[in-house]
């Protein structure tokens, strides 16, 4: 009994590894060029979470003058619990405050815990009895 091998080999079309290689090196590059220009939203997107929780903290002093006649220092009072943060296995990237309040007015202030672009300085939002956050340090 003799057995034929088969010896037609068949050519497959495909990329090779340098090819596929210098690919991934250009896609590097233009990520390493582009990322920089990113960073500022990056940075407005995570400050969304800053506005929004003060707003809520706003909104609960301005319903706890209402009742009591006075702004308070206590956010359990304004049944504000805040966020866990990233340290925390949270989501949150700021930390919350009441800074000070009295009859007439008061102050919160959010603290990021995160250098969302890695030059040292921290981003924080304030907001008083007008309603409107201010940011006092840009990151």
């Amino acid at each position: 009994m003799r057995i034929k091998l088969n010896t037609n080999k068949q050519k497959v079309d495909a990329f090779n590894l340098q090819e596929l290689l210098v690919v991934m090196l250009i896609i590097g590059v233009f990520l390493l060029i582009a990322l920089p220009n990113l960073m500022p939203n990056v940075t407005k997107a995570k400050s969304l979470e800053a506005q929004i929780q003060l707003k809520y903290i706003y909104n609960n002093q301005t319903s706890h003058r209402y009742l009591y006649s006075k702004y308070t220092f206590d956010l359990y009072e304004l049944d504000f619990e805040a966020p866990k943060t990233v340290r925390n296995n949270g989501t949150s990237n700021y930390t919350y405050e009441i800074t000070t309040a009295n009859n007439t007015s008061f102050k919160a202030r959010a603290t990021a815990i995160t250098d969302f672009d890695g030059d040292g300085i921290f981003n924080v939002w304030e907001i008083d009895e007008n309603g409107t956050p201010k940011q006092i340090t840009k990151d």
